[in-house]
């Protein structure tokens, strides 16, 4: 489908999707957004459901200014994916030992590492920027240096909620391994901090919903913000490296008969800033649960813990700011999910998936997500698929 264009106060919204399924609290969120006095654009993804201050699947483009709360408490929060040389024959009976060993290198949920792990004893993984990238950590807000021990532990690991490991087969029967994870306790802490300063300025008292508050560009609250945020990001991309680098280290080691090779891995933010040009404007593009698809672009869109995950390449258009969805999207909240289904109904929905089955993860369960095929169709003209993927492991926190 092409976009839906609703009537918006200062930019129509561009909805690649019907807006007549959009749950209610979601739509006014979008017309609150699109109230913002900045604002240039507002592209709206088959993803799309409500979040904090503005919803998840929306591409928010603005100039001389940038919501915090619009980019989310998971800082540059994204996929990595990358082809392995191994087919489905190559992979056992039984996947639970597999499982173990990925669960074993990568801390998941609130755990971390116990000592903080260095690039430099990875095979493949650029250590280019490390040492200057920790060094920019003595410039973040003060309120939050005191946990550098901490965000040093957590890099290399995966968190919990939707965050998961994956190794998944493609329709040749080629092994990928996938993940989804972010900022971790570091971005979270960090978005925090800004989104509590940015309500407390004046600019931003008038406005339909203090969680869309801003900071403004040439302010020394948007020079800390903007540190602190692509800091962050920077985070994010090392974090899912390191965790690329570990699993692929087990494999190697699980698999040493196959002499495992891996292609290059794809990797993509989606909950990100990013300085972008168009229509002759400097925008600062926004992007809460949504991913870049420029022309060529590799991207991810994952499904849930029992469908199909998709590798695709942006197609370039300019009307949705070069963008996608970030994945199927919530059809309901965790609260929800978690009253509707039983621990049953998750062994039926990841039936042949080797993960976790139990009450911990039932807010997880497929069903609480939107059809993966439904949100790829809907958006033909952003993406073309590369390859559709299905898992046998899955990895919760």
């Amino acid at each position: 489908m092409s976009y839906v264009e609703v009537p918006g106060a200062k930019v129509p919204i561009r909805m690649w999707a019907d807006p007549t399924s959009v749950e209610d609290s979601a739509m006014q969120q979008l017309r609150n957004v699109a109230t913002l006095p900045w604002i240039k654009g507002l592209a709206v993804m088959p993803d799309v459901h409500f979040g904090k201050g503005a919803t998840v699947g929306s591409v928010i483009a603005m100039q001389g200014a940038v919501c915090p709360a619009a980019v989310g408490v998971d800082i540059g929060c994204g996929m990595s994916a990358v082809k392995t040389s191994l087919t489905a024959n190559d992979l056992p009976g039984d996947l639970s030992r597999l499982r173990s060993k990925i669960e074993q290198a990568i801390p998941v949920g609130r755990g971390m590492h116990d000592d903080p792990v260095e690039p430099g004893g990875f095979h493949g993984l650029a250590t280019a920027g490390w040492d200057d990238f920790w060094s920019r950590f003595d410039g973040v807000a003060e309120a939050v240096r005191f946990r550098r021990g901490r965000a040093a532990a957590q890099m290399g690991t995966l968190g919990s909620g939707n965050h998961f490991w994956e190794l998944c087969l493609d329709s040749d029967n080629s092994v990928w391994i996938m993940l989804h994870s972010g900022s971790r306790n570091i971005g979270k802490e960090l978005a925090d901090h800004h989104i509590g300063q940015a309500r407390k300025l004046p600019h931003n008292q008038g406005l339909v919903d203090r969680d869309l508050a801003v900071f403004i560009a040439d302010t020394p609250q948007m020079a800390a913000y903007r540190h602190d945020l692509f800091w962050a990001q920077e985070y994010a991309k090392y974090n899912r490296a390191m965790m690329m680098a570990l699993s692929q280290d087990v494999i190697r080691r699980e698999f040493k008969k196959a002499k495992v090779t891996f292609g290059d891995v794809i990797s993509c933010h989606h909950n990100y800033v990013s300085e972008e040009r168009y229509d002759g404007m400097d925008l600062l593009v926004t992007r809460k649960g949504a991913i870049r698809a420029g022309s060529g672009d590799y991207g991810i869109i994952p499904g849930s813990m029992g469908t199909g995950s998709y590798i695709v390449k942006g197609l370039g258009n300019a009307a949705s700011f070069n963008s996608a969805s970030h994945g199927a999207g919530r059809r309901m909240s965790r609260g929800a999910a978690k009253r509707r289904f039983s621990t049953k109904d998750l062994e039926e929905q990841t039936r042949g998936v080797e993960c976790r089955k139990d009450s911990g993860v039932v807010d997880e369960i497929p069903g609480a997500y939107k059809p993966i095929e439904k949100v790829i169709d809907q958006q033909r003209d952003l993406v073309e698929v590369v390859a559709k993927l299905k898992q046998v492991i899955c990895v919760k926190g």
